[in-house]
């Protein structure tokens, strides 16, 4: 990895211990309006400060805990309503790195695609379940991994702040970032609960549409 990749990845890392816990591009989703620079409203700063300050007032906080019970992840023809990639444009190997797997522990790993979309970008999912330690240290793991994927294919930017959103009926954590560097702003987010970690990276959208899509993709994701 080049030194300015190494210094993303430093900073986000940084950021991240803060908070509560393809190569083309893709037409088919639409820019962030413009100015957007946080999760919401606010301007990127290249300085981590904690998710409760960058964070916008009117953003919802993460729902409190998830409901008793380990959960799996598994694999979906369909998440939020978004197909899963197939053919030549599927996901062909690993390509974020998971963190250790047992032998009880199950790993979706999956390209999906918008609505009518045939090429581009596609929303690039891994999620985790059993996950023998802290499952939100896990997401941080399985975060970097996504941040560094999607430098190296299409995103620019330092890293913004992860900032919490709705978790959504499954509970836990769902946090969002940004690689704000319109017009190409591209959006990372993650959850974390009680035994099951994910992360997603949605190409060219705002972390409140990345993360409303993205609890409801997790929904079809974990049971």
């Amino acid at each position: 990895m080049s030194t300015a990749r190494v210094a993303v990845a430093g900073a986000i890392v940084a950021a991240l211990a803060l908070t509560a816990c393809g190569p083309e591009n893709d037409d088919t989703a639409a820019p962030p309006p413009a100015g957007a620079t946080t999760a919401a409203t606010a301007a990127p700063t290249a300085t981590a400060t904690t998710a409760a300050t960058t964070a916008p007032a009117a953003t919802a906080q993460p729902t409190a805990a998830a409901p008793a019970g380990k959960r799996q992840v598994v694999e979906a023809r369909t998440a939020g309503g978004l197909a899963k990639t197939i053919g030549r444009d599927a996901v062909s190997d690993v390509a974020v790195d998971p963190g250790e797997m047992r032998d009880n522990m199950h790993m979706v790993l999956a390209n999906f695609d918008r609505p009518g979309q045939t090429s581009g970008r596609r929303i690039l999912l891994i999620a985790v379940d059993n996950v023998p330690e802290d499952p939100a240290k896990r997401r941080e793991h399985l975060w970097r991994g996504m941040i560094d994927y999607a430098l190296r294919n299409g995103s620019t930017g330092e890293p913004t702040t992860a900032a919490p959103f709705a978790a959504g009926p499954l509970g836990g954590s769902l946090e969002c970032l940004m690689l704000p560097q319109a017009p190409t702003t591209d959006v990372v987010c993650g959850w974390s609960d009680a035994s099951t970690a994910g992360v997603a990276l949605f190409p060219r959208t705002t972390p409140a549409e990345a993360a409303a899509l993205f609890a409801t993709m997790r929904a079809d994701i974990e049971k």
